[in-house]
């Protein structure tokens, strides 16, 4: 198997993590605050990858330098951007208005990636961008009414996602895989703590009532270890096989995990809109993997006309 397909593959694996783990998420921030919630969860993964690293990586910490630091905190600030951001705005906005604009990501990698890393995304990567986005709109999109300053934060937020991706790009081959992923979730979690400390009654993180309850427990050990510690281990271990763009389309497979993990754990129904729109997820993610020569001649023979554009 190629480098790339097995990268794509354990991409595609820590979203359906994360989609599966959302129904966990959402029952334990009922509980616990967000903010102290993902203090707790971060640190706990921080944990698990400083022990690791010391343990069975010793000579990955020969390699720490100021370097180093200095892009794990940038990739760890983007990171707690996005998770801050996101429960910010949905003080003030629909949780469906949330997800549709959350996987706008999916379109300002592509952006980025020519503002920052001046690379060009291809065909496919267009195509399969157009799609996710339309599907991303009908199986999110429950509202259509106006837009508010939570729209605003949850537009940072998916700038913040989107950043993640392009920087984990740019310094996942520059630097050990575990050392780097070590560093970026302990920002986030030192930086969830002082948010929590600084607005929200963070407290409740040290009642046993609170964090020793059944739906808190299960949800931090399960996303401590596997959305958290192994997930961004992965991303930051893989994404060097693979460009920003399609992890950012692999990615927005997250919400088409999470509707089917509502379905079959909470009973949740899809609309057929729903439905379609995870079908074009599905087939924007197939597009950007599809050979470019190709998928180019396929359209070439679909729009014959438009041929000069293509060499242009």
């Amino acid at each position: 198997m190629k480098a790339s397909t097995f990268a794509d593959l354990s991409l595609l694996f820590v979203a359906l993590i994360w989609g599966a783990t959302f129904v966990l998420v959402q029952n334990a921030i009922s509980f616990l605050e967000p903010q102290s919630f993902n203090a707790v969860r971060f640190t706990l993964a921080a944990i698990l990858l400083g022990l690791w690293l010391m343990f069975f990586e010793k000579d990955q910490l020969k390699k720490l330098d100021r370097k180093l630091i200095l892009s794990g905190i940038m990739l760890g600030f983007f990171l707690f951007i996005g998770y801050a951001f996101q429960t910010l705005g949905l003080l003030y906005t629909t949780s469906s208005k949330t997800g549709f604009i959350t996987g706008l990501s999916v379109v300002l990698v592509p952006l980025l990636m020519i503002g920052i890393l001046k690379q060009r995304p291809s065909i496919n990567s267009i195509a399969g961008v157009s799609a996710a986005t339309a599907g991303l709109y009908l199986l999110t999109m429950s509202d259509v009414s106006g837009l508010n300053i939570g729209d605003g934060f949850v537009l940072i937020c998916a700038a913040g996602f989107a950043l993640h991706i392009v920087f984990t790009g740019k310094y996942s081959s520059s630097y050990p895989t575990l050392l780097l992923t070590t560093v970026q979730i302990s920002t986030v979690a030192a930086l969830s703590a002082v948010s929590s400390v600084l607005f929200e009654d963070w407290k409740r993180a040290f009642n046993p009532e609170v964090i020793f309850s059944a739906n808190v427990m299960v949800a931090l050990l399960v996303t401590s270890i596997l959305a958290t510690a192994l997930a961004f281990f992965i991303q930051t271990n893989f994404q060097k096989h693979t460009t920003a763009t399609r992890v950012a389309l692999i990615f927005a497979m997250e919400p088409v995990f999470a509707a089917i993990t509502a379905y079959f754990w909470a009973n949740e129904r899809l609309t057929y809109s729903a439905l379609v729109g995870c079908a074009l997820i599905f087939a924007g993610m197939v597009f950007a993997e599809l050979p470019s020569g190709k998928f180019e001649s396929f359209i070439r023979k679909v729009f014959p006309k438009k041929e000069a554009d293509f060499k242009a």
